[in-house]
């Protein structure tokens, strides 16, 4: 006798993730050149050129001397650096085009794929900034530089720091559903491939270039979608173009893209294409 499959329950959404880079991924430029460095009397590519600079005398972490800067040119300002005023300075960000719709189709979407997406950031920009923006109650999480504050609510040291390479540790993180930074022992624990709540292969990596490639490179090998995005304004350069196409020849990404968010642009069409993938590896039934 044939058992009665008619009332079998479906099987719950299956868990993907979208993860993001913040600046020149999402938005323009970096959030910090929009109105914090101006605020400090300085022209942006100066600040830069002085973080490289004090980073290459000292031989230190470009991320952890630019939040150096940011809090001791402040501080000479007689201007505190506050989780508040970040958030502020943050609160305007030069979203590319189609960014503040997408997050709602592309949840749909994947819906329609019996697919729970989550999303993510792991960036080197200021968390705090990452805040004050419209679309920051959309990530499941934020994994940014950001700092500690003493008892007056002003920043006095780095308290994260991620930096080109260890952005890779984020992304572990994520994979084991381990939603903090402090805990060095859960992220050093081993665990087997089939209980880990997030695998690599359901992860698409969105990122817009070199600072992105240990991530990039990570989720391709490991059953992943990885996709590099370039300012559509830039498109046209060709040293930018043939630079971001060489990520595919070099086998570090799987797609390259103009950072178009709209509907039924390229980026619109690989993402899809890359959740039916993980549908249907998965066995699950795909919509339209």
């Amino acid at each position: 006798m044939m058992p009665d499959t008619a009332h079998r329950a479906p099987k719950p959404p299956l868990r993907a993730a979208i993860i993001y880079d913040f600046d020149g991924t999402l938005a323009r430029g970096n959030l910090q050149e929009h109105s914090f460095i101006p605020d400090l009397g300085i022209d942006h590519d100066v600040f830069w050129k002085d973080v490289k600079r004090l980073a290459k005398t000292s031989d230190a972490d470009e991320i952890l001397v630019y939040m150096q800067q940011m809090i001791e040119r402040s501080r000479k300002l007689g201007k505190s650096v506050t989780r508040k005023r970040l958030q502020e300075h943050g609160s305007e960000p030069s979203y590319f085009d189609g960014v503040e719709s997408w997050f709602p189709r592309i949840d749909s979407f994947a819906a329609d794929q019996n697919l729970e997406l989550d999303h993510y950031v792991v960036s080197s920009c200021i968390e705090e900034m990452i805040e004050g923006c419209s679309i920051y109650p959309r990530f499941t999480r934020v994994f940014a530089s950001r700092f500690i504050y003493n008892e007056k609510g002003e920043a006095i040291w780095p308290a994260v720091a991620v930096n080109y390479t260890n952005k890779t540790q984020f992304l572990f993180r994520i994979n084991k559903g381990i939603d903090n930074v402090w805990d060095t022992q859960a992220i050093n624990r081993w665990m087997r491939p089939e209980e880990r709540p997030l695998p690599f292969e359901r992860m698409i990596f969105i990122g817009d270039g070199d600072t992105d490639i240990p991530s990039m490179k990570m989720v391709t090998e490991q059953g992943g979608t990885a996709v590099a995005v370039l300012d559509p304004d830039r498109w046209n350069d060709p040293l930018k173009v043939s630079h971001i196409h060489l990520l595919i020849a070099e086998d570090r990404v799987n797609y390259v893209a103009p950072a178009d968010y709209l509907p039924g642009s390229q980026l619109d069409v690989i993402v899809k294409g890359a959740l039916q993938r993980i549908a249907l590896r998965a066995g699950l039934p795909i919509g339209a």
